[in-house]
């Protein structure tokens, strides 16, 4: 198995999807060039809640792997928490 194919795999498994595939979509989302990344991840906090109180909880582990990583994107300034 390849490297490429190794880390796809393991980005499907803890983020259930593409995760910089996802932050490109994320980017280009209303939300995001309007109001920031924060706003983003707060939808995705809320996201997990429903997935939780829905009995989804590995769809709220990896909703929430998500938040992290784009929270972690905003802490290094790759994406903007808030819009002025």
């Amino acid at each position: 198995m390849s490297t490429v194919d190794i880390n796809k795999k393991r980005n499907e498994q803890m983020f259930g999807c593409d995760i910089e595939e996802f932050k490109r979509q994320v980017t280009e989302s209303f939300t995001y060039r309007i109001v920031g990344a924060n706003m983003v991840i707060a939808g995705l906090m809320s996201d997990a809640q429903e997935q939780i109180a829905h009995g989804d909880n590995e769809g709220a582990r990896q909703t929430l792997n998500c938040a992290k990583h784009l929270l972690s994107c905003v802490s290094e300034g790759e994406l903007i928490g808030a819009r002025k």
